[in-house]
């Protein structure tokens, strides 16, 4: 980038919420009307913000990277501020935005599904466009399905919490609880991965009325059992989506296996040896194994009356000097061929994307999905379920704003330079610069 073109992106980065907003109408514009349309639990005599409103606050609260819910208050109680985003949502202004105790609620009498609705409207339409479909694989959409904690500590927020004990039975025997969830991405390219569904792993009525009884009395829900209820509501939410199933090797089990083939979904999911010996033992037993570049694969391995492809890859690196080689292994439903064992390798390699462009993102830079905003579990899946919809957006405004722009700008700061941007005058006809718009920026 010239000096030009980089004074252009310079003054254009000043209106970083506007830009983003802009972002959010062209690959999202309906937005704001998916909040209008939520069903309104309250009574509507005691309304005093829209669905709209509550919502959209939380939504910029998300885009700004602020952690609680105090905080929200302190930032959104400015007078510029309060107007611009009024205005970047299309409502009428009011003197104030809704306060963070209104808003927890409010969220707390929100059934998720309402926002689960969202996404998936935001999702489907992402899919439609057809903007994205150079990122599926076989043209199959790559969903890469992990678990994360949303909240660990010693305080148990609601009886839905799950218990991890340690030292148990003796005088040092501590109890920390958390909130998990097993959460599903589809893949929508380079740096770019939208929520296609969530399940949260939580107690129910049933373990709580035998707590204590006994330790075997009921066990408690668990990433496993999660994955049964996420594959049921992505089944019926997306009856016909051709999909390609990605899971560490948690997934390297025969339910799992069965749930794919009965959806017709195929899978590339990670394997380690031990996760089921016998296909590990009866790939060891081939003597000639085909191979491809650094991909070793064998076909149409016997589990349980089900054929199994097994692909290894190797990759050879330099570290300090010194040659090192690291092993993936997959199973997969895909038969392999010289053609493809290196491309699917390739392809199983992006699982990794959840974890560190999904999860720690969200963990570390654009917010904080640990930090527990409410204790009452229906306003965490809330919270939750929101965080993905405002780290969308931030993604895309990330790739097709400041990287198209050429402004290069570390993961922690774009959240606090959006925040920054919405205590300027920024949403006037003013701020359209066709200047700008000549040289390819918005």
């Amino acid at each position: 980038m010239g000096r030009k073109e980089a004074r252009l992106a310079a003054a254009l980065e000043k209106n970083a919420a506007v830009e983003c907003h802009k972002i959010q109408k062209r690959y999202v514009p309906e937005l704001m009307t998916y909040f209008s349309e939520t069903d309104d639990p309250r009574n509507r005599s005691y309304i005093t913000y829209s669905n709209r409103i509550m919502l959209s606050t939380l939504y910029y609260k998300g885009i700004g990277g602020i952690v609680s819910m105090q905080e929200m208050t302190t930032q959104f109680n400015k007078e510029i501020v309060v107007s611009n985003i009024y205005s970047l949502t299309g409502e009428e202004a009011r003197e104030y935005l809704p306060h963070h105790v209104t808003v927890n609620e409010y969220l707390e009498r929100l059934d998720p599904k309402e926002l689960e609705g969202v996404l998936h409207r935001i999702c489907y339409e992402s899919i439609r466009r057809k903007s994205f479909n150079d990122a599926r694989y076989r043209k199959k959409w790559l969903v890469i399905v992990d678990g994360t904690q949303t909240y660990e500590g010693p305080v148990q927020l609601n009886d839905q919490c799950l218990e991890s004990h340690h030292n148990k039975g003796t005088d040092k025997e501590k109890v920390r609880f958390h909130v998990d969830v097993l959460e599903a991405k589809i893949y929508l390219g380079e740096g770019l991965l939208l929520s296609i569904g969530s399940e949260f792993i939580q107690n129910d009525e049933t373990y709580q009325a035998v707590k204590g009884k006994g330790e075997d009395a009921v066990k408690q829900d668990c990433e496993t059992k999660a994955f049964k209820r996420l594959a049921k509501k992505i089944k019926s939410k997306y009856p016909r989506l051709p999909i390609i199933l990605m899971g560490d090797s948690l997934y390297a089990s025969e339910p799992v296996l069965q749930i794919c083939e009965e959806n017709g979904w195929d899978y590339i999911i990670r394997y380690k040896d031990g996760s089921i010996p016998s296909i590990a033992e009866e790939y060891e037993l081939i003597p000639e194994k085909e191979k491809a570049g650094q991909a070793e694969y064998v076909n149409d391995i016997d589990y349980k009356g089900r054929k199994i492809n097994v692909l290894r890859f190797r990759e050879r690196r330099m570290e300090a000097g010194k040659e090192k080689e690291k092993r993936f292994q997959w199973l997969t439903s895909i038969q392999l061929t010289k053609k493809n064992a290196e491309k699917t390798a390739q392809t199983g390699r992006l699982r990794w994307k959840i974890e560190n462009e999904g999860f720690n993102r969200q963990k570390q830079w654009q917010g904080d999905i640990t930090h527990a905003c409410s204790h009452e579990m229906n306003a965490l899946k809330n919270h939750y379920l929101m965080q993905q919809i405002s780290d969308f957006i931030k993604q895309l405004y990330e790739w097709y704003y400041l990287k198209k722009a050429g402004i290069e700008r570390k993961q922690k700061n774009i959240s606090s330079e959006l925040l920054a941007s919405f205590g300027r005058q920024l949403t006037g006809e003013d701020i359209y610069n066709k200047k700008l718009k000549s040289k390819g920026f918005v």
